[in-house]
């Protein structure tokens, strides 16, 4: 946090002070979906440096907004949860996620483009119910990416787990996804579906599983707000 603020006792000045240094409102955005485990938050914000990181929990925990507790029978690893004053945040960070769905232009999103960010928020966000039971693989490949960045697999086991592997798991594969980095991340910002999206999407294997992708699919939270931005 800032060490001089704005020097005002308006509670949205006092609150800015909080909340508006870099990096907070997005790591905001981790917590309230979810994430409690350090490594865990660290693949939802996978720009910001591990020492900021730990810096922000450390201002969010003096501030109420968090509390660090360590994990029952395992030594030396900790869980970030919300106070009651952190849940409290939740529809101020969907006011803000909605806000920019609606009115930030999707050219300026798209040029913010992270094939790890992409994949974590996916796999946050899938749905297994249009899948068939047991364990299904989906693999994704972005052809115009570095081999290092270029495979991603989403193995869905059959009580709904979701794991994300960028080596390959040793699994059979029910479907591979191929397409560009720069379609799928329009896809999962709802700005365009699987199928508007053609031929930049092609789909290889369980067609079963290719025709429901739309549904399983896990979209950003933000992309049932319909854009109005030119």
């Amino acid at each position: 946090m800032t060490q001089h603020g704005y020097k005002q006792f308006c509670p949205l000045s006092m609150a800015a002070e909080v909340l508006c240094t870099r990096w907070t409102m997005v790591l905001m955005r981790e917590l309230v979906a979810g994430s409690t485990r350090f490594n865990d938050l660290r693949r939802g914000v996978p720009k910001m440096s591990p020492t900021l990181l730990s810096q922000r929990l450390k201002e969010l925990e003096l501030a109420g907004i968090v509390e660090r507790k360590e994990v029952p029978g395992e030594k030396g690893i900790f869980d970030y949860r919300l106070t009651e004053a952190g849940r409290d945040l939740r529809p101020v960070v969907e006011a803000m996620g909605f806000w920019g769905q609606k009115w930030v232009e999707s050219r300026l999103s798209l040029k913010n483009l992270d094939p790890s960010l992409l994949m974590w928020d996916m796999r946050r966000n899938l749905n297994p119910s249009p899948l068939p039971e047991g364990r299904t693989v989906i693999q994704f490949l972005y052809q115009e990416l570095p081999a290092s960045k270029r495979s991603w697999w989403l193995i869905v086991e059959k009580h709904g787990e979701v794991d994300l592997c960028w080596y390959d798991p040793g699994f059979d594969v029910d479907l591979y996804v191929s397409t560009d980095l720069h379609t799928m991340t329009a896809i999962w910002m709802g700005v365009l579906t699987v199928e508007k999206a053609g031929p930049k999407v092609v789909l290889t294997g369980d067609q079963s599983i290719g025709r429901k992708m739309q549904a399983w699919l896990g979209l950003s939270p933000f992309a049932v707000e319909p854009k109005r931005a030119a």
